[in-house]
């Protein structure tokens, strides 16, 4: 990793983008996350969830920033490999809440691939990121159960 990515020069906001993942493939080296992490600070973008599958000779890591579009284009300035995905943040009433999110997508037939949590709680309630199939289908089948689904303007430092 070297020389630091300058963002885009206009005021950075996003929005109500969705959240999105980056699935980035690293090798598994001492201090590489460390060095990755350094990057993303000195580019002023901030870590929300992360998640490390390490392996024998490589590392995965999840991830979700602040600003997905600036870390899809830093990524890309120092050759690192990775995939975006669409994610869903869901906003838990407390930690025991889990099951009615589970129900609700298995009554929508929805497989979940992974779960990992937010380091942020935007209103001091737990939330965790959910990968899964159909993620249109899995988003109306928590509104119609009342579960609330977070944007990136909620976790707005």
């Amino acid at each position: 990793m070297s020389d630091s990515f300058q963002s885009s020069s206009t005021i950075r906001s996003p929005g109500n983008d969705t959240i999105r993942q980056f699935v980035i493939y690293a090798e598994n080296k001492v201090g590489w996350l460390n060095d990755f992490v350094l990057m993303l600070q000195n580019d002023k973008i901030h870590i929300l969830a992360i998640s490390v599958l390490d392996t024998s000779d490589s590392s995965v890591i999840r991830i979700i920033p602040n600003y997905p579009k600036d870390l899809a284009r830093l990524l890309k300035s120092q050759s690192i490999s990775f995939n975006e995905r669409r994610v869903l943040a869901v906003e838990m009433k407390n930690e025991n809440f889990i099951h009615e999110l589970t129900q609700s997508l298995l009554r929508a037939e929805i497989n979940i691939h992974y779960v990992y949590p937010f380091l942020n709680q935007p209103n001091g309630k737990p939330v965790i990121a959910i990968a899964m199939e159909d993620k249109e289908t899995a988003e109306e089948a928590l509104r119609t159960d009342q579960l609330k689904i977070l944007s990136l303007e909620d976790f707005n430092r």
